[in-house]
């Protein structure tokens, strides 16, 4: 990244500045804007998160910030209520008074002197769900946004639920922020009354996790925020931007398809990241687009900003399988709308184990609806047990899967599948005459049934090399149960024939001659995904199911955005010094004694000073997926936090811990939460919950 110090306004910053809600609570704000703008106002930026702006994302907050506000922006960054230096409580994720928060902030921002009345709103991740989710409600100041890696459906398409299968980031996110939630603010800023501060989070803190299990089915809890629900609420321009070795590969193309507003989209090969910090790279000049898009519309400058089109994405060059890429090799295609008028579903038959070339099906008619027929798994007539291909997964099928949103911490991203594809059921090309790439989600239409009435079916589609090494290209998961509805889901009749949809992540992936492309179906993907109850065996009437893959020839116009980004650049960082070293681990362990299997991640960030404010910060994170053999209700995950924040006398320490179990009929989650002020523990609570399986 290149460091620019010459910009053309003068900034100042304010690192602490008070912003009251009405029901009393105080929020605290950083802000950086041209000196200038205290004669002549500016829009405000806000990015509005949880995650600490005087240390956790000071040195992230110092690249862009000051670079946006040294283009004539006053950028202001506020910590959630409850979080950092603002007081109150957070109490869970997207809850109204959280929304209703930012509207009286943005109000603030519009109504300051230095302000000129316009406000946009950027972010990553929470930010940008933040963005959007406020921009539904039409503030009268808000005239754009800028979000990446986010979702516009909170329960189909975020870390808890996909395809009602419920993932362990589930788990894994819940523990997370009971640490964020439990970190006390800096006695530097807030002065003695830190410690009730802390106290009171303490008090009302809770694993998150119970809360999400009590909304199995896509409820009014998930409706709540997803923009999905009614897309015409958001009446502002959106510049949307996502990875695809990301989690949020897919809300970007749907924003693009639903809204009626000025948009644009990019998709990078990009882990969960600023496309400007992105990682796999190459990384972009991200922060000249985002300027370019306030100068046109917080300012009104005619800079072309909507020219060009729609959405420019990186079409991903076929690798080798790694659990961690520096660069993905590749190149920028565009697309002048979405849905793409250069993309085609090309449908392909499954037989005999193979993806067969589209227009090979044998005629046969696959029953349209699970109600109106009563035909056992084999099949009919005489296709009777010869067109039915049978598939009932070891547990084992999914330790290579990675995270559900690749963190670009090594490893975290899917190995090599050809030990996972030993558990499923394979269906493959015959090797390509000819390059094939894609560009959309590809989509899985079975004719299948199942001997439980609870089922899991995993997809998963790789790009197999002519030495067999086989990479993961997308994936996705279906909970049978919810094949009708979310919101109402039903036991499976055990053998009766269903039509299952089963909709993979988006994605842009060349296959070269000679490689091909493989669908592997699994009914466990542990621990990527929680196991149903029982193990199932799925029959799948190959005949009757397809797979559809969007395929997207090479355009000519494609030549013309060889490089259509800038090099990555952004102010200089704060200064920080690494105190101890950070460690990352990622072992798979299997006992041939016990047979217990485990997978066992570590992902420490180790402690690190911030000069300016002379302040020593620690977090570890400890993950812990473990099973027995073949028992479904073996599956346990734990998630163990440690935050440590150390200044001269000062000196305090949050250690979480979740622990998540099932049987059959139930999840068991059991926390414990410490606080430590010098070295004395000041603070102790557990937590025993029990949570009803509703069909999961």
């Amino acid at each position: 990244m290149r460091h620019v110090t010459h910009l053309p306004y003068t900034t100042k910053e304010e690192e602490h500045v008070v912003i009251p809600m009405s029901d009393g609570v105080r929020l605290s704000a950083r802000i950086w804007r041209p000196t200038s703008s205290d004669n002549d106002p500016v829009p405000a930026v806000l990015e509005y998160i949880p995650y600490r702006k005087r240390d956790l994302t000071a040195e992230r907050d110092s690249i862009h910030h000051p670079y946006i506000a040294g283009h004539g922006y006053a950028c202001v960054r506020v910590d959630l209520r409850g979080t950092g230096e603002s007081e109150g409580v957070l109490r869970d994720e997207y809850l109204e008074i959280e929304q209703r928060d930012a509207e009286e902030v943005l109000a603030w921002l519009a109504d300051q002197p230095w302000c000129d009345g316009s406000t946009g709103m950027m972010g990553l991740s929470w930010g940008a769900f933040a963005a959007l989710q406020v921009a539904a409600r039409r503030p009268p100041s808000l005239k754009a946004i800028v979000i990446a890696s986010f979702t516009d459906d909170r329960h189909a398409d975020d870390m808890h639920y996909m395809g009602g299968a419920m993932l362990s980031d589930n788990l894994a996110e819940a523990g997370t922020m009971f640490a964020y939630a439990t970190c006390p603010p800096d006695p530097a800023v807030v002065g003695d009354s830190w410690r009730d501060m802390w106290h009171e989070r303490l008090e009302h803190a809770r694993p998150w996790v119970v809360e999400w299990l009590r909304h199995q089915r896509r409820d009014d809890y998930w409706r709540h925020a997803s923009v999905a629900e009614n897309y015409d609420d958001v009446r502002c321009p959106v510049l949307a931007s996502s990875g695809w070795a990301d989690g949020y590969s897919n809300a970007v193309t749907r924003l693009l398809a639903h809204l009626d507003v000025p948009r644009k989209g990019l998709i990078g090969p990009w882990s969960h990241k600023f496309p400007h910090l992105g990682e796999p790279g190459p990384a972009i000049g991200y922060l000249q687009e985002v300027v370019r898009w306030w100068d046109h519309w917080l300012k009104g400058v005619d800079n072309g900003v909507m020219d060009g089109p729609m959405l420019r994405t990186w079409m991903q060059d076929s690798v080798p399988p790694s659990t961690s890429y520096e660069e993905r090799p590749g190149r920028w295609v565009a697309e002048p709308r979405w849905p793409s008028p250069n993309v085609h579903p090309v449908t392909h038959p499954l037989t005999a184990h193979r993806i067969a070339p589209p227009g090979a099906r044998d005629g046969e008619t696959a029953p349209e609806r699970a109600e109106d027929t009563g035909e056992r798994t084999g099949g009919t007539g005489g296709t009777e047990g010869r067109d039915v291909l049978t598939v009932r997964s070891p547990l084992s099928v999914g330790q290579f899967a990675g995270k559900w949103a690749s963190y670009n911490a090594p490893p975290d991203l899917p190995y090599d599948q050809r030990e996972e594809d030993g558990g499923s059921l394979v269906f493959e090309t015959a090797p390509l005459a000819e390059r094939v790439e894609i560009l959309g989600s590809p989509t899985l239409d079975l004719d299948l049934s199942a001997d439980e009435p609870v089922a899991t079916v995993a997809a998963r589609l790789s790009d197999v090399r002519p030495d067999g090494a086989a990479t993961r290209v997308t994936y996705g998961l279906l909970n049978l149960t919810r094949l009708d509805s979310a919101e109402q889901p039903e036991p499976l009749v055990p053998g009766r024939r269903y039509r299952a949809t089963v909709h993979l992540n988006g994605v842009a992936q060349s296959f070269p001659p000679g490689h091909r492309i493989r669908l592997s179906l699994s009914t466990s993907y542990w621990p990527l995904a929680w196991p149903p109850p029982k193990p199932a065996t799925l029959s799948v009437h190959e005949h009757s199911s397809t797979l559809t893959l969007p395929v997207r020839p090479p355009e000519k116009a494609d030549d013309a955005l060889a490089a259509p980004f800038g090099e990555p650049e952004g102010a200089p960082p704060i200064s920080t010094t690494t105190v101890t070293p950070p460690e990352e681990r990622w072992d798979v362990k299997r006992d041939l004694v016990g047979y217990r299997s485990e997978l066992d991640t570590v992902k420490d960030r180790g402690t690190v000073r911030f000069e300016d404010i002379g302040l020593d910060v620690g977090r570890r994170a400890h993950e812990r997926y473990a099973s027995v053999a073949d028992d479904f209700t073996s599956v346990s995950g734990e998630c163990t936090w440690t935050m440590g924040f150390r200044r001269d006398d000062w000196d305090v320490r949050v250690v979480t811990h979740t622990r998540l179990t099932c049987d059959e009929g139930r999840f068991f989650v059991d926390a414990t939460l410490d606080g430590y002020e010098g070295g004395r523990r000041v603070f102790s609570r557990t937590w025993n919950e029990t949570v009803p399986r509703d069909l999961l």
